[in-house]
């Protein structure tokens, strides 16, 4: 047996002292502590930020013991303690302007209480900053500020714009004393999901430096497969006996559901969600973690809000200003949709400056998809996989008139604000069915001669699909003889289907469908 696995723990000196597994990445921290003085962060919910920020805060109260066998034991000499006033916005529901204030009110009155309070400091910017001066004259040691999910209150106010605007008020007047309080400052480091640019509570701190996309700190949070195998050797081989397959095969199948995360432009190694690993031990099972904790809502939102066609997601390439801010005036909701941990960087182009998305791994591009299939279908997440599975039955029994008859009730369900949107509402529906039924058939796009639509492949059958909008079945299934497509398949001793399909906007769904 390993030691315990830490799921959930999020405090650094409790999963010391109780003998839990820590993957060592107090180097980092020290690194950190000793090349700068202001940080922010993004990473996706999960990855293990509030960890590191606890790391950081026993680092600087100066608890040594705390890092007995860890690289900075011998990196670090000193062990000095200075005040830290630690900033947790993870947890509290926001749905009001009060609800933020009274957050920080009840956090400045608490540190008040230790460092004492100016009468005339009343606007709560103002009383952070007296805290820090005071701390720092106090203890005469200058001050280390952390922050959890400085984003949580804007996050949860995506689409609210009156909302956003009061949060981002007072957010940035309280931020403002990073600062205007530099010379009392040691340390400052703040992470969130997401970065708000433009209209950003940091627009006034050019001092915060972000290395949420430095190569320097690509592993600072999540597990790099040389971690996987330093540190869990027996886990892995223990997971094995209990999926019945070789250590091998369980490293291929841990990578392939929670590997794959890259924070950079570099080609440097992928990163493992660090939840969803952890959880794959402690069950015995490869399963879909991350998201059974719940996917947030503010993310549905930003897809009603702004109608994205999901049939681009894996095909976006975006420059780097996209990806490093949010702008919630925007109409293009990638940014959060990439810094939440939906989407990474699969590649880069430095000749354009352009980043090419994709899901990161087989865990998070089925999860995406089933949570989004009660919003765009009439199917509810409970019932999808028994649907879907209705589907891959028929195409592998080469019933292709179930198909497309289960095809047509799965499309039913238009949203009626949708209608201006149908081709696109459309295309998104068919981007959910083939990436769930493409985890049991083979589907794919592309040829030497175009780009079909969907060609699937199964044990004994190929089907060629081309859908056309307000046209005809005729037409569709004529493209696909005249492009050629299925030449490719002459020699295939596999039955060739080939599908026309029309979709009609005066119906709402598929009105015919031609078979040769």
């Amino acid at each position: 047996m390993g030691q315990k696995l830490p799921i959930g723990i999020q405090n650094f000196e409790d999963l010391r002292k109780k003998g839990f597994k820590y993957v060592d990445k107090s180097d980092i921290v020290f690194k950190l502590a000793t090349e700068g003085k202001y940080y922010f962060l993004s990473r996706p919910r999960r990855f293990g930020k509030s960890l590191l920020l606890s790391t950081i805060e026993a680092y600087f109260q100066g608890k040594r013991e705390l890092f007995d066998g860890l690289a900075i034991a011998e990196l670090e000499s000193d062990w000095l303690e200075y005040p830290i006033l630690h900033l947790d916005l993870n947890t509290q529901k926001y749905d009001s302007p009060e609800a933020l204030s009274s957050v920080l009110d009840e956090e400045v009155t608490k540190w008040e209480r230790l460092y004492g309070r100016d009468e005339s400091e009343t606007a709560i910017g103002r009383r952070f900053q007296g805290i820090i001066r005071r701390a720092y004259e106090k203890t005469g040691r200058q001050v280390v500020i952390l922050v959890d999910e400085y984003d949580k209150p804007l996050l949860q106010a995506i689409g609210n714009t009156k909302l956003q605007d009061a949060y981002r008020a007072t957010l940035k007047g309280f931020y403002g004393a990073l600062k205007s309080m530099d010379g009392c400052i040691r340390f400052a480091f703040l992470t969130g999901v997401t970065k708000f640019g433009k209209v950003s509570v940091f627009s006034d701190l050019n001092n915060l430096n972000d290395i949420s996309m430095d190569a320097a700190f690509f592993d600072i949070c999540g597990i790099t497969e040389n971690e996987l195998r330093t540190n869990f050797e027996i886990e892995v081989a223990e997971l094995a006996d209990k999926l019945g397959k070789s250590v091998d095969e369980t490293y291929t199948a841990l990578r392939e559901n929670y590997d794959g995360y890259h924070f950079s432009e570099e080609k440097l190694p992928g990163v493992y969600n660090p939840f969803s690993l952890l959880n794959a031990f402690y069950k015995g099972n490869i399963g879909a973690y991350w998201f059974e904790t719940g996917t947030p809502t503010y993310l549905m939102e930003l897809l009603k809000m702004h109608q994205y066609n999901l049939s681009r997601i894996e095909k976006e390439e975006v420059v780097s200003d996209v990806l490093n801010s949010v702008d919630i005036a925007s109409t293009n909701p990638l940014p959060v949709i990439y810094q939440s941990g939906y989407l990474t960087i699969k590649g880069y182009d430095p000749d354009f400056g352009l980043y090419h998305l994709g899901f990161p791994n087989r865990e998070v591009k089925q999860g995406f998809v089933r949570f989004l299939i009660p919003s765009y279908t009439n199917v509810d997440a409970v019932g999808s996989a028994f649907e879907i599975s209705r589907f891959v039955r028929s195409l592998r029994a080469g019933d292709i008139e179930g198909f497309m008859e289960r095809l047509q009730s799965f499309l039913s369900a238009c949203p009626y604000e949708l209608e201006p949107e149908q081709e696109r509402h459309f295309q998104s529906v068919m981007f959910i069915l083939t990436a769930l039924c493409g985890y049991h058939v083979q589907i794919e796009e592309h040829t030497n001669k175009g780009r079909m639509d969907m060609t699937v492949q199964t044990q004994d059958y190929v089907y060629i699909f081309e859908f056309k909008f307000n046209k005809s079945a005729e037409e569709a299934l004529a493209q696909i003889d005249e492009k050629g497509y299925a030449e490719r398949f002459q020699s295939d001793e596999r039955t060739v289907m080939k599908i026309g399909v029309n979709y009609s906007t005066a119906e709402r769904n598929i009105n015919e469908w031609k078979i040769s």
